[in-house]
């Protein structure tokens, strides 16, 4: 998803001349293109991030789209306070895309990781929430929101789903509708739970967009047992849920990131299986609630 990053802008400046891109030192090779044919629609701020946020919040009061790009931690984390007091409380236009993920970076240890981006983001009032599973999903997601009026979060990830779905801003897909056992697969885990569930009954509503939720597709389900795994902090997604459940007895579930330091270091395949979020793992837990089920 990263590396056709900065085609995507590249042909959203050719449409709209206000959009400008700001750079934390991150991937700004990548970029080259653009700093050469829009020079003026581009700038690497360095290693400033709270100082970029102030920056982009100046742009956009003036007219601009900006689109901020670094690695997760350093944006979500080292700049809260700038996201929430800069865009969100001001309700600026802005979109800020990130890298890493929640564990990406798996050998550069905690300082790289950001498994919180999903819980802090969506804790910020007029804020959109994305994370889209494949390149051409990040396309049209990117492009459905980029010229919004509202600052807007999109997560890329490292690895893909094999086959890209026809997402839409704001919208969930369904993906499997065969059981009782209804989960819903965030972003790049999709994959995952497809090859997870093989041959079993369950129903999976896939969702790139977190915020807004979309309920429409999950209200059909709130009597049944909802499972949610995404490579996020464990929360991230389950009190949305429950503030629309109103006393339906449902029983919520997840498996994603246990909110503790991994302090381990290694491939991000090790980190999964460390985290229980390997496709086998999964399968297991899925099993063991379709019994429960039973």
């Amino acid at each position: 998803m990263r590396s056709i990053f900065p085609e995507i802008v590249e042909e959203s400046i050719k449409i709209n001349k206000n959009i400008y891109v700001i750079l934390g030192d991150i991937g700004v090779y990548s970029f080259r293109k653009i700093f050469k044919k829009f020079p003026n629609n581009i700038e690497n701020i360095g290693l400033i991030e709270q100082s970029m946020i102030g920056i982009a919040a100046g742009m956009s009061i003036c007219g601009h789209i900006p689109v901020v790009h670094t690695i997760a931690p350093f944006l979500v984390e080292r700049a809260y306070e700038q996201l929430k007091i800069d865009f969100g409380y001001q309700n600026l236009r802005g979109n800020f895309i990130t890298v890493g993920g929640a564990f990406d970076y798996s050998g550069l240890g905690s300082t790289h990781h950001c498994p919180a981006d999903i819980n802090l983001i969506s804790s910020i009032p007029n804020f959109e929430c994305i994370i889209p599973g494949h390149p051409e999903e990040f396309k049209i997601l990117f492009n459905e929101t980029v010229n919004n009026l509202n600052p807007t979060y999109i997560r890329l990830s490292g690895s893909s789903n094999k086959n890209k779905i026809n997402v839409k801003f704001g919208k969930a897909n369904m993906i499997k509708n065969d059981g009782d056992l209804v989960i819903i697969a965030i972003g790049d885990m999709l994959q995952d739970v497809i090859e997870a569930t093989i041959n079993l009954p369950v129903t999976i509503l896939y969702y790139t967009t977190l915020k807004p939720f979309d309920y429409s597709l999950l209200s059909k389900y709130l009597d049944k047992k909802i499972v949610i795994v995404g490579s996020m902090y464990s929360g991230s997604i389950e009190n949305e849920i429950i503030k629309n459940i109103k006393f339906k007895p449902s029983m919520i579930d997840s498996i994603s990131i246990p909110i503790n330091f991994i302090h381990n270091y290694g491939t991000k395949g090790e980190i999964k299986k460390l985290l229980g979020l390997e496709k086998k793992q999964i399968r297991k837990k899925i099993l063991r609630l379709l019994k429960k089920d039973a």
